[in-house]
Formats: structure tokens, C-alpha cells, sequence
């Protein structure tokens, strides 16, 4: 197979970019224009070609593209164009900035100047400012030949830093899922149902005004103030929700617990209201558009993102089949995150689902949605060596039940809903080494019910007396944290799955490394905290986060190695989370479910002995699934 590396120059303005604009919507807007194109096949001398669309299109013809792997940096755009201007389809796709991101960390610049300064490979060229709002017919001879010789020269750095990573042994099976979420994006097989968002865009504004109308009359009544419906405009909304403990109050009463931080200045803990404090930010994303209308109300944001995000697909559904954007190794533990401003990893799965039933798979075809069932669960049991309980949860014994009837001294067989729901979100919490005020803030957001300190303390002991496997792996997660800030070299985990490779990180099943950079020791306000920076500034670190980081990696590598097996037989259209969605003939949806489950429960060969379940089903839209 040849390896075919690319690059392509396109016109871009002020208004017109990629910094103004999803890659989608920048590559079949009208206006937009391939200047030129350099391609390398194998380690042959780069080419560049400038010509019409149609001229364009035949130089790349020439290539086979059919039996050639594709290399870029940021292939979803060189590869987009490929795809959606040209209808050219690699057989396998590449990527320098997709690798590295997974290969260097999230928290440095996967940019090709940065790249090619860490590799020392040579550097980018500056030639593309001077290209700001210049069609290809602008150019003169000579820009034309000085841009050919920078496209040219990111070519050549692409097809070297690629090679340097290779050498130092990127993870093959990390490629493969490179290309399979390249693919979700250059291969878009679903429809948007634009009637159907219209009308939930309308009923989304609608619902937004009435309930911002309501808060303000809550918070003027609160005040035993009179108020008219004339006096409750938006600017005197938004002022009197720069009340923290007032906006606190409405956030509970929405189910939210105001999140907290501690403050710099006094080691207090205050409101995280503030527009840097990430938890707060996070809420502009939450599910109840209510809670997206407060929050974006106290920041003076005029739409909310299922506004926003209603009306970019309703743009998008306009455009033809919709390409689906995922970030290869998004987060530290290498999950997938969103991108260009849709983010399908937090489309609300529950209460109105009305954007994920928008997503129509074309005629005669369904999709099939499979989540691997308690994965996070399974894998921290596992990786701690809580052999009893994970024993029964492989015999499909109900471990929220278990808990719950520990916790409130009920057979088995008669938890009721209500204590199995404790018993679940003491699970999903204290595995975590959650302390016993966080575990009463989310059972009583969760069922209203304000259990109190005492109790909330009592079930924090029962579970790390009953998990006490899981107890010790965060304490061993804090000598893991002092080997990496020592830079030693040691294991962690069943059966030392986990190697702690120095400043190199920690090494993954899947051959990639979790990172915590600048990790040390800090004292501040009398107390020790470990901590890392990030791009966003420092994190604290300790035991049972480590160990919670770790539990999601493992997961993560065998979602990974799923969709790789899935993908051979049904094309992948989106993962979210521990989910995978696929595309499947009508006719053989039932024969697609059960292959689908089939493969989820396999377990991975480093972990042979975990027991891994998963539920499926299949539909036309998303939702169905």
C-alpha cells in the first residue's frame, strides 16, 4: 500500500476561516477554493499542483487512492476536501496532529510548527498570512511559486514528524481508530430531520423565555417585592441573578448543586460562579435547557447551546449528509471529546431527546447502538482485585442491590427502587473515594431525598470496609504518583497491567501513556496536594482520582479494541462514551445486534478474566437505538 501525503492551500478571509466556522461548513460553503496541493507518494520528491476545481480533481485522480493510506496534518480537513469536493476515498487514513495529541499529551501544542520544533524535523514556513483573502486567480507567478514552496515544505515536515513517531513505536491499533474516526466524519451516512428541529428550535425559545420569566418573578417574590410582567425584562433578570446565594437557590430547585471551589485568598469554600471555573461553564452543556437558560442568563449569553447547536443542524442538514466530528484522544484518558462547536459526546440521552431523533439513518438501513454495561464499574473491580464482588457481578448479581442491601439491612430480593438508588449512586461515587457530603449532595439531587451527614458517613464507611480492595488501590495510587514524580520505573494494578514508565507516564494496554505533567508535592494553605499543569493551569492530583483516571484509560482501550472488531464487519458512525453506533441493512438488524454484543463482550487479552457485558438495539434515528 502507498503512502500518499498531502496538504492542500485553500482561500480563507477575515470572515471566511476556520477560525470563524466548522471545518464542515468551511469546505462546502460557495465560497470556498483549493489554491494548490502538494503530494509525496512514499518517499518520492513532493509535487504541487494549482489549477481549476476540475483540473484539480484530475491531477488527483491520477493517484490510487484505493489501495493508499492517506497522511496529513489534520487529515479530517485535507480529507474533507477529498471527500466532499472531489469524492476521493483513501483506504486508510493518517493523521501527525491525531497521533501526537495521543503520542505527546493534551496539554502541549499538536500544531505542525510546534511539531516539528519538538522533532526537529525543519519549520513551517510563514507564507500562508500573506494568503489572507486571496483567490487563486490573485496570485502572481512569483506568490504562487513562494506558496507552492510552503505547501510543498508542510508536506515533507508532515511525512517526517509521522516517521519519528513511528520509529519511537505509536501504538498500530491507535492507527486503525485514527482511521475509523476519520471516517465518521468523511463517510457521513445519516440524515438530519430539518422539520423536526424547526419545530424543536421553536419550542426550545419558547420554553426558554417562560421559565427565565418565572425565575425572575421567584427571585422578586424572595424579596417580598411586588413586580409587574413589564418590570422583568432579561437585563433585570440577569442582575438579580449576580445574587450567588439567589442563583444557588434556583439551581436548586432546577436539581443542581451550586458547584464550589475553594477560594485562594481565604481557603474557603465559595460559589464557582465565575466565568473561568470549569464546573460552572459545564452547565452551559447540561441537559435541562432550563438549566442551560439560567446559567446562560447569569452570563448574559443571549441563546443557549440547544439553540445554538439546533440551529448549526439545521445548517448542516441543508448541506447533505451529516459529517460527524469526534477529537481522537481528546481528554487525558484518551477518550473522544467534541469538536467544532457540536459536541456529539453530550447530546442529551435522556429527558427531551428530540436532537438525537433527528438523526435519521438513510432508507433501508438502521442503526445499531451498543453500550458496554458498567464498564467503569467493572474495570475498577478488576483493576483493584475486588475479586469477590466482581465474581458476582459476573454470576449477574445486581451490585447496587448488593449495596444497598448492606446499607439499609435488606434481603437481597427486597431492596425497593428507592434503595436501590442509593445503592447505585454509592457505587458509581465511592469507587471514586468520594467523602460523605458529595455522596448527600448527589443522592439528594438525584431523588430529592436529604439522607443527612450521619448516614451519608455510615455508608461511606460500609463501602470502603466492603471494598476494601478498592481502598487499598488508591492508596497504592498515591505510591504510583510519588514513583512518577520520582521518575522510577514500577507497576500498578492486577497483575501489574499498569507500568509506571518514569516522565514518561503511565503505560496503557493500548501501547499510549497517560500523562500528568510538572507532577510534584505542594503545600498550600497546611495542606500537601499533588499537583500537574495543564493548558488550563494546575490540577490537584491524589490516590483515588489517580486510580479513577486509570479505571477510565483501561475502559477506554477496550471500547477501543471493540470498535476496531465492529468495524471490519458494520461502519462505525460515532462512539459516545462507553457506546458505539453502526450502520447496518434493515434486513439483518437483529443478526447486526447480536454480532454487535457478541464482540463488546469479549474480553481484552490483558484482562481475560473480567467479566464485560453490554445491551444493544437498533432503530432509524439515534434515539431509538
Amino acid at each position: 500500500m502507498d503512502l500518499i501525503t498531502l496538504d492542500f492551500e485553500t482561500y480563507y478571509d477575515k470572515a471566511f476561516s476556520l477560525s470563524k466556522m466548522t471545518t464542515e461548513a468551511y469546505i462546502r460553503d460557495p465560497r470556498f477554493e483549493v489554491i494548490g496541493v502538494a503530494v509525496r507518494v512514499n518517499d518520492s520528491d513532493t509535487v504541487w499542483f494549482s489549477g481549476t476545481t476540475k483540473d484539480t480533481g484530475s491531477f488527483l485522480r491520477t493517484f490510487d487512492w484505493g489501495n493508499s493510506a492517506l497522511l496529513c496534518q489534520n487529515t479530517m480537513f485535507d480529507a474533507g476536501i477529498l471527500a466532499f469536493i472531489f469524492d476521493i476515498h483513501p483506504k486508510v487514513m493518517l493523521d501527525t496532529m491525531c497521533m501526537a495529541r495521543a503520542w505527546l499529551g493534551v496539554d502541549v501544542s499538536v500544531s505542525l510548527k510546534s511539531l516539528a520544533q519538538h522533532y526537529g524535523v525543519g519549520e513551517k514556513g510563514t507564507e500562508v498570512l500573506q494568503a489572507l483573502g486571496k483567490h487563486r486567480a490573485d496570485f502572481s507567478a512569483e506568490e504562487l511559486s513562494s506558496y507552492a514552496q510552503y505547501c510543498v515544505n508542510d508536506v515533507e515536515l508532515t511525512y517526517d514528524i509521522f516517521n519519528k513517531m513511528m520509529a519511537q513505536g505509536f501504538p498500530k491499533i491507535e492507527l486503525k481508530l485514527i482511521d475509523v474516526t476519520l471516517r465518521m466524519f468523511t463517510r457521513p451516512l445519516l440524515h438530519l430531520d430539518v422539520e423536526l428541529l424547526a419545530t424543536h428550535l421553536e419550542n426550545v425559545k419558547k420554553v426558554k423565555a417562560e421559565h427565565i420569566k418565572q425565575v425572575g418573578a421567584m427571585l422578586v417574590s424572595a424579596t417580598g417585592n411586588t413586580y409587574s410582567e413589564e418590570d422583568l425584562t432579561d437585563e433585570a433578570i440577569q442582575k438579580l441573578l449576580q445574587s450567588n446565594p439567589k442563583f444557588a437557590q434556583v439551581l436548586e430547585s432546577l436539581g443542581v448543586n451550586a458547584p464550589m471551589k475553594t477560594s485562594p485568598s481565604t481557603g474557603n469554600l465559595t460559589y464557582a460562579f465565575a466565568k473561568t471555573d470549569e464546573a460552572f461553564k459545564a452547565l452551559l452543556e447540561h441537559e435541562d435547557v432550563r438549566v442551560q437558560a439560567v446559567v446562560s442568563a447569569r452570563l448574559g449569553v443571549k441563546t443557549t447551546l440547544e439553540e445554538t447547536r439546533t440551529e448549526r443542524f439545521m445548517d448542516m442538514a441543508l448541506r447533505g449528509r451529516v459529517p460527524l466530528p469526534l477529537k481522537y484522544s481528546g481528554a487525558r484518558t484518551h477518550r473522544w471529546s467534541g469538536m467544532d462547536a457540536i459536541n456529539m459526546q453530550n447530546i442529551p440521552s435522556r429527558g427531551d431527546t428530540t436532537l438525537k431523533q433527528s438523526f435519521r439513518a438513510p432508507d433501508g438501513y438502521v442503526i445499531v447502538g451498543a453500550d458496554l454495561s458498567n464498564i467503569e464499574l467493572r474495570m475498577g473491580l478488576w483493576l483493584a482485585g475486588q475479586t469477590d464482588k466482581l465474581k458476582a457481578l459476573g454470576e449477574g448479581k445486581d451490585l447496587y442491590k448488593d449495596f444497598a442491601s448492606s446499607v439499609f439491612g435488606t434481603p437481597y430480593d427486597e431492596v425497593t427502587k428507592e434503595q436501590r438508588f442509593i445503592g447505585k449512586t454509592s457505587q458509581l461515587s465511592l469507587i471514586y473515594g468520594v467523602g460523605s457530603a458529595r455522596l448527600r449532595a448527589a443522592i439528594k439531587t438525584g431523588s430529592g431525598v436529604d439522607i443527612g451527614e450521619a448516614e451519608s458517613k455510615r455508608i461511606v464507611s460500609l463501602y470502603r470496609t466492603e471494598y476494601a480492595q478498592v481502598k487499598a488501590a488508591w492508596e497504592q495510587g498515591e505510591d504510583a504518583l510519588r514513583n512518577l514524580s520520582a521518575g522510577a520505573h514500577t507497576e500498578y494494578g492486577m497483575n501489574g497491567l499498569i507500568k509506571i514508565h518514569g516522565s514518561k507516564g503511565c503505560l496503557l494496554p493500548s501501547g499510549l501513556y497517560m500523562k500528568y505533567p510538572d507532577l510534584k508535592r505542594v503545600s498550600e494553605n497546611g495542606k500537601t496536594n499533588w499537583t500537574y499543569q495543564t493548558r488550563k493551569g494546575k490540577e490537584y492530583l491524589y490516590g483515588a482520582k489517580f486510580f479513577q483516571g486509570i479505571v477510565q484509560s483501561a475502559a477506554r482501550c477496550i471500547m477501543g479494541e471493540c470498535m476496531i472488531r465492529i468495524d471490519k464487519r458494520y461502519q462505525t458512525l460515532l462512539t459516545v462514551h462507553d457506546a458505539d453506533y453502526v450502520l447496518a441493512p434493515e434486513t439483518e438488524a437483529q443478526e447486526a445486534v447480536e454480532f454487535v454484543l457478541t464482540e463488546m463482550r469479549k474480553a481484552p487479552k490483558w484482562a481475560p478474566d473480567i467479566p464485560l457485558d453490554a445491551e444493544a438495539g437498533f432503530g432509524k434515528t439515534l434515539a431509538d437505538c
